[in-house]
């Protein structure tokens, strides 16, 4: 999952002001080429993170436009973003959702965290909960 972002210089301060469309929170800078784009994958973070915590639909990734750079978010988040939208797609909550599982609601909490270290094959048992299953592919 990559997200589009406009780097523009930034005459004033140097560097590169970044923005993405699609996840209008997400706003930063760097001084550089490589910090801009470090700087980019963190507040992309960031603000899944804010969307997750608020368990709000988090838009997909729009195709590109001219002058904008990709910039990727790991595979783990990608697959926690994938299973917070399908729960509010099918209005189901955390505590529905564990029961399905015969489990905790915080060991769904802990799924949808970004920050918290989960194994793919839990949220791939997520999924199927919801009636789905996850697909990774290389390309």
């Amino acid at each position: 999952m990559k997200y589009p972002a406009r780097f523009e210089p930034d005459p004033k301060a140097g560097g590169f002001v970044i923005t993405f469309r699609d996840i209008p929170e997400a706003v930063t800078q760097g001084d550089d080429d490589a910090e801009a784009m470090e700087m980019a994958e963190d507040a992309l973070i960031s603000s899944i993170e804010f969307y997750l915590e608020q368990k709000r639909q988090i838009p997909a990734p729009s195709t590109p436009l001219s002058g904008e750079r990709l910039v990727p978010i790991p595979a783990i988040t990608a697959a926690k973003v994938l299973l917070l939208n399908e729960m509010i797609a099918q209005g189901i909550g955390p505590s529905e959702l564990a029961r399905k599982m015969g489990t905790i609601p915080q060991n769904v909490n802990r799924l949808i965290d970004v920050r918290h270290t989960s194994k793919l094959e839990s949220i791939e048992l997520a999924v199927s909960a919801l009636g789905k299953h996850l697909e990774l592919s290389i390309v």
